[in-house]
């Protein structure tokens, strides 16, 4: 049995980041210039001065005629004053011949040059012209009507500072002032690598043990929201002397190199071992006291930054935006965006591990309490380090720090937003999962509805209801004292929506003789009995977790404590061998080409609020719950809808 090493010192995130920026390059990388219509989103390196006056000439605002001010001086509908009319209409783009004296007027168009003499125009709409006369019906102020040369951009004037992002706001500046190149600064180029024999590229055949690339994409497409560039180099296998290749291509190319996976210190790892050759410093830190994010190396060579990021995606991009991403905007010249912060209410008890800091992605669902008053209630997502999930769903993130061990629940926490700013849902829904829900949802987005789904178990959808945290909450519960599913549960402050029936059973692969041709009661005694026969559940709180308990009747045969956190899941686990046999709805199995043996008929409801019945979503998904269309669809599924829609309870 080959040994594994131990992480050469775990150490605070903060140290780990002083050590870090000490070691790298934290100016800007240099200056470059680029065509302005290449310039949106860089970063200015120098100020822009205006060599010219913008506009260049007194421009008229109107249709209508250059004056002098004076002459209107008076003027109204009842006693009009009298100008005379020059020959000459001052089209755009033309200079005029004329000069506008005392008593004069010179037709001109809006855009147009303002003649010399006169000092305002006249809208075309306040005059009227008579047997070779112009009446002015309306006075006007000097300036009146005119955009006089420079009083947007003078010259000589600084219009935009370094260290300014470009958005299409300065590059319409810039096109004012004729400029055709800008100075920005250069943007850093990060060498992307993911390692270990297990990755493949998306796009592979997906063989058993292989996992897809998701880090590198996900890395790529973070280094260019910060206006770096990415340069991905593939993956590669748990080779030493390949690596080392890949890393000196890497230095060489690129001013960051980034790996992913190899960081911990088992016997296939490698990354950090070829990261150690470096010198000049090296290795800086190597164990930071996170979670998630425990694993990453950073490093430095010649002040180049190299990190080798942990292989599981959350930890990856966690520990990006921690300590990579400032570097990135510091050799970009840009400041790092800064992220908005809410504070919300934690919706359950959260432990953590003293002695290190921890980040717990969440979701924000509007709770609205019994005083009518509205505020934000935060759901851990808690799938753990290695879901690529996770970060896609969450709104924002918690931060427990390194001295706290429990945060209760209903505890007031800041949330640190992932997106500039939180969106709100128009429809909430939290509890069990189903394929018919996944439909549901699918054609309200059609709808240009924004919903928000948090598969949490109809336990825990049921509780977010009552708490005024969600609009929907999908269950099935089986009341033992009265054998119905879901209407004993609801109560004076909930409703109930009837959604559809759908087919309980156990799943098991084709030819198993465990299960081929037997009873639900023949069932549960072979595989209570059987210390081979390895089952998947359902997590705590979830319908089928109940229904799968009463089935056992206190037996806890092996596999029992694994947990899948839907249907499909269950299935997957089942068609891959990882398990024998499951609970699950007919669908699930039917799609994983898996036999079924039915349990129970079980009703899948929506419960609401009693006081968001009417909200306009909700008002939507029952609309369309009751659509034809709909329902044939939700039987290609397997949820035969009865009778959906129904009024409150």
């Amino acid at each position: 049995m080959v040994k594994q090493e131990q992480f050469l010192e775990v150490i605070d995130r903060d140290e780990a980041e002083r050590r870090f920026r000490a070691a790298v390059r934290g100016e800007p990388l240099g200056a470059e210039s680029v065509p302005v219509e290449q310039a949106l989103g860089r970063v200015l390196a120098d100020d822009v001065v205006s060599s010219c006056d913008v506009p260049g000439f007194d421009r008229s605002d109107y249709d209508g005629f250059a004056v002098r001010a004076a002459d209107t001086f008076g003027a109204s509908e009842e006693r009009p004053r009298t100008l005379r009319p020059r020959t000459e209409t001052i089209l755009t783009a033309t200079v005029p011949h004329c000069v506008v004296g005392p008593g004069d007027a010179a037709a001109v168009v809006t855009g147009a040059m303002v003649p010399r003499g006169a000092d305002a125009v006249v809208m075309i709409e306040d005059t009227d012209a008579e047997a070779g006369q112009l009446r002015v019906r309306r006075s006007v102020t000097p300036g009146f009507g005119v955009t006089f040369a420079g009083t947007d951009i003078s010259a000589m004037e600084t219009v935009l500072w370094r260290g300014g992002l470009l958005t299409s706001r300065e590059t319409g500046v810039l096109a004012a002032i004729g400029r055709e190149h800008v100075t920005v600064y250069r943007r850093p180029t990060v060498a992307i690598v993911s390692t270990g024999d297990e990755i493949v590229a998306p796009g592979s055949t997906l063989e058993p043990g292989k996992v897809f690339d998701s880090n590198a994409r996900i890395i790529a497409d973070a280094v260019r929201e910060l206006g770096a560039v990415p340069v991905p180099l593939g993956v590669v296998a748990d080779d030493m002397s390949r690596l080392r290749d890949v890393l000196a291509t890497a230095l060489e190319r690129c001013d960051v190199v980034i790996l992913s996976g190899g960081t911990s210190k088992g016997v296939g790892d490698v990354s950090y071992r070829a990261v150690r050759e470096l010198t000049d410093p090296g290795i800086v830190a190597h164990g930071v006291a996170l979670k998630p994010g425990k694993p990453i190396c950073l490093a430095s060579h010649h002040g180049k930054p190299v990190v080798v990021l942990p292989g599981f995606p959350t930890s990856a991009i966690f520990t990006f935006h921690e300590f990579v991403a400032p570097v990135l905007c510091s050799l970009g010249g840009r400041d790092r965006p800064a992220a908005d912060t809410v504070s919300a209410c934690l919706a359950v008890r959260v432990n953590s591990a003293v002695g290190r800091t921890e980040y717990v992605l969440v979701g924000l669902v509007p709770r609205i309490g019994s005083d009518g008053r509205s505020s934000l209630a935060a759901y851990p997502m808690g799938k753990g380090s290695g879901s690529i999930t996770t970060f896609s769903r969450a709104d924002g993130f918690v931060t427990i720090e390194r001295q706290e061990e429990i945060v209760e629940e209903n505890a007031q926490v800041r949330v640190k937003l992932l997106a500039p700013q939180l969106r709100v849902a128009d429809l909430v829904v939290i509890g069990s999962h189903c394929v018919g829900l996944d439909y549901l949802i699918g054609q309200l987005q059609e709808l240009r509805q924004h919903t928000k789904f948090l598969s949490v178990g109809s336990t825990a959808g049921l509780d977010a209801a009552r708490r005024g945290e969600c609009d929907l909450a999908g269950i099935h519960l089986l009341d033992a004292a009265t054998g119905e599913y879901n209407e004993p549960f609801v109560t004076a402050e909930l409703a109930l929506i009837h959604g559809y029936t759908r087919m309980q059973g156990i799943v098991y692969r084709s030819g198993d003789e465990r299960f081929e041709g037997a009873t639900i009661e023949q069932v549960m005694e072979r595989v209570s009995r059987d210390a081979e026969c390895v089952m998947v559940n359902r997590n705590r709180g979830s319908g089928t977790r109940i229904l799968l308990d009463r089935l056992l009747a206190g037996a806890q045969p092996p596999g029992y404590a694994v947990q899948a956190r839907n249907h499909n899941a269950v299935a997957a686990a089942v068609a891959q061998s990882r398990a024998d046999w499951g609970l699950a709805i007919e669908s699930a199995a039917r799609a994983a080409g898996l036999k079924f043996l039915s349990v129970t008929e079980e009703h899948y409801d929506f419960v609401v609020p009693a006081a968001r019945w009417d909200r306009p979503a909700v008002a939507l998904f029952r609309a369309l719950l009751a659509e034809p269309r709909v329902h044939e669809h939700l039987a290609h599924l397997g949820c035969r809808v009865g009778d959906a829609g129904s009024e409150p309870l």
